[in-house]
């Protein structure tokens, strides 16, 4: 496929992404049966231009004064990629399979156009009706922030420390140019090209062997923050795909019993392949089984409880640019309610002296600080640990963290614009 007809299926699209409405994955999947003659390069520049101009569809549509799929292409190649109107136009000039030729309006907004006096919502890139909520965070760095979560994501791995050490695993990936992470000890960053195409580490050899494995470095710090004891208790609630269980095992250096459960059987799927090949010894996987309570003997009996709760992932926007424009006010009440919900029955397993850790991937105080401060009127035995002791468990980059995250009053914060990781909040209650 020549560029100019790369250009027109991103259009094609982003028009079935906004119709369908469902997740740009998923359309991109269904595009590439349907176009088979496309080769694997073709299908991931369409995929870099498509998840580009989902990033930045407010200021790309402010810019060019219309949010249809052209106009929001033509705006990402100005304001993301930094094109001129003239390389612009060598790419928009009505040839076979590529898109019309610019008309004169686009030429003017293209060489003139700016996001001056724009409102924070469309400089930051994120939905209107998400200002406030933002606001109430960020105050007037909103759109800062915004702007940051519109950025590309790099590709972070964990060194999983049971199989190797970081010096070991980045010597076996060296090819890959990795480079030690900001503030995770257990953190190598690969930085992508310029079409953003990742590099295939699920076939590395150090992948197989369950040397590293792929988990962003905000989630790394999540579960170091949370610090599980060794030789202890452990239960993840809401474990999923097991990312932070073969965490907290490696941190726990195989000691202790881990319980990882999920409530969706579907989400732990993968938790059991992923066990093995880490070499983890010190989980045990309690799958949900109809009406039956099959976490009822650990009540009481934990050291440490993680939640990581199902929230509205604002903070992954970097990764998921679709998924913010999908979100409606009505999802987040849901998620809302569910936290609030799993938080009150997690409460039920923390022992006394034990502690709860409450993880989300949000940026929103209806999902962090005001979930912990419902539950603390909710649980009188619990107590706040606060939040600026959390990130001495890092180590040595503890007190940097401290002063480059965001302290909130019930946790820390996360976020691209401060640490250089997708967005996470962390919040420690402990029992009495």
């Amino acid at each position: 496929m020549t560029p100019a007809a790369r250009l027109a299926a991103a259009i094609e699209v982003i028009q079935s992404v906004e119709t369908v409405r469902r997740p740009v994955a998923d359309v991109l999947k269904e595009w590439g049966r349907s176009h088979r003659f496309a080769g694997s390069g073709d299908r991931a520049a369409l995929s870099s231009l498509v998840y580009d101009a989902l990033r930045r569809r407010a200021s790309a549509a402010w810019l060019m004064g219309e949010e249809t799929p052209r106009a929001v292409l033509l705006g990402m190649l100005r304001l993301g990629r930094g094109l001129d109107v003239e390389t612009i136009a060598t790419l928009f000039d009505g040839t076979r399979y590529g898109p019309a030729a610019l008309s004169d309006d686009e030429r003017a907004r293209l060489a003139e156009g700016s996001l001056d006096g724009a409102p924070a919502f469309v400089a930051g890139d994120y939905p209107e009706w998400l200002d406030a909520p933002l606001a109430a965070v960020f105050g007037e760095e909103r759109a800062r922030e915004g702007a940051a979560l519109a950025e590309r994501a790099p590709l972070d791995l964990r060194v999983n420390t049971l199989k190797a050490t970081p010096a070991e695993a980045a010597a076996a990936l060296a090819h890959l140019e990795p480079v030690a992470a900001a503030w995770s000890p257990l953190a190598l960053r690969i930085q992508l090209p310029a079409d953003g195409k990742a590099p295939p580490v699920t076939a590395e050899p150090a992948y197989l062997k369950g040397e590293v494995e792929i988990q962003d470095e905000g989630s790394q710090i999540a579960a170091i923050l949370a610090a599980p004891p060794p030789g202890g208790q452990v239960l993840d609630l809401c474990a999923g795909g097991g990312g932070k269980t073969l965490e907290c095992a490696a941190l726990m250096d195989n000691a202790g019993q881990i319980y990882a459960y999920d409530a969706d059987i579907r989400r732990l799927a993968p938790i059991h392949e992923r066990l093995a090949r880490a070499g983890v010894r010190n989980v045990q996987v309690r799958t949900p089984r109809g009406r039956a309570d099959v976490l009822a003997d650990l009540a009481g009996r934990m050291d440490l409880v993680l939640v990581d709760a199902p929230c509205t992932g604002t903070g992954t926007w970097r990764r998921n640019p679709d998924a913010k424009w999908r979100i409606r006010p009505g999802a987040l009440a849901e998620r809302v309610r569910d936290q609030a919900a799993i938080l009150d029955a997690a409460a039920t397993y923390v022992k006394p002296g034990g502690r709860l850790a409450y993880i989300t991937c949000s940026l929103l105080d209806e999902e962090n600080g005001a979930q912990i401060r419902g539950f603390l009127t909710r649980h009188a035995g619990f107590t706040l640990v606060p939040p600026a002791d959390l990130p001495l468990a890092l180590g040595p980059t503890g007190l940097a963290l401290r002063t480059a995250a965001l302290l909130r009053p019930e946790g820390v914060m996360l976020t691209p614009r401060r640490t250089g990781t997708d967005g996470f909040f962390v919040g420690v209650l402990a029992r009495g």
